[in-house]
């Protein structure tokens, strides 16, 4: 096993003209390949607004890693060895729930995308995405995008494996606050339609309304919820009986 930190004062470069903490991302890269690995960390290094704190090579690196440093996000191999990234993005959740952590895959598999919503992955990105493209799905994580769902939703089967799990795993118990800001008959409306599967762009185009106000909608129904993805928002307003279980 082995990982390393970096705690240096000027390992980024422009030290003297460094962001403030708050805005600066901290990263933990984690991945059993140190060619990967490394590689990763030199690109994403080279950006003023991020810094890589650690990288681990296993999953007990992973967890002390991410204990030690408390990153804003992990980039998570899912390959890694046994117990492997899902089940070490599971553990690293349950101590860190306000890390985001990115699962990365050499190929999109349903069964793994499946396992890393459930996990709590706040991505599903494949090995092959490019320098640029990786940079701004950080960036959108960062911004609390729960960019996973928009892959889980993209697939329908998915989506009701995924939604039935959740309800059956009874995320929200009998003793779930009260809502006190009912939602609005359209913000319903939506929910159903995410809930058999659709995109938001499919939801405007269903609700002859533009793409972005279906995306005002989710963010004031995530609000009213208090919940961090429509993952949730869909569970809690089947759990509430405001919309039906897709059909198989």
């Amino acid at each position: 096993m082995s990982a390393m930190d970096y705690s240096g004062p000027d390992r980024r470069r422009g030290g003297a003209d460094r962001k403030a903490l708050d805005e600066v991302t901290r990263i933990l890269v984690v991945d059993d390949h140190a060619l990967f690995r490394v590689g990763i960390a030199k690109i994403l290094g080279q950006q003023p607004d991020f810094e890589i704190v650690a990288e681990a090579d296993d999953s007990r690196s992973a967890i002390e890693r991410a204990l030690e440093t408390s990153p804003n996000i992990i980039l998570m191999d899912l390959s890694l060895p046994p117990p492997g990234g899902i089940e070490t993005t599971s553990r690293i959740k349950r101590e860190l729930p306000a890390t985001a952590i990115i699962v990365l895959a050499v190929s999109e598999d349903e069964d793994a995308l499946f396992d890393a919503i459930k996990a709590g992955a706040a991505a599903f990105i494949l090995k092959d995405v490019g320098p640029d493209d990786l940079v701004t799905i950080i960036r959108r994580v960062v911004a609390g995008e729960y960019l996973i769902n928009d892959k889980v939703f993209s697939k329908p089967a998915v989506a009701s494996r995924v939604l039935k799990e959740f309800r059956e795993l009874a995320i929200y118990g009998q003793e779930a606050a009260p809502i006190f800001a009912p939602l609005s008959p359209r913000e319903v409306e939506i929910l159903d339609n995410i809930a058999q599967g659709m995109t938001n762009k499919q939801v405007a185009y269903a609700l002859s309304i533009s793409e972005q106000t279906v995306k005002n909608h989710m963010s004031s129904i995530l609000r009213k919820l208090s919940v961090n993805d429509r993952t949730q928002a869909v569970v809690y307003a089947m759990r509430q009986g405001w919309i039906k279980m897709p059909e198989d």
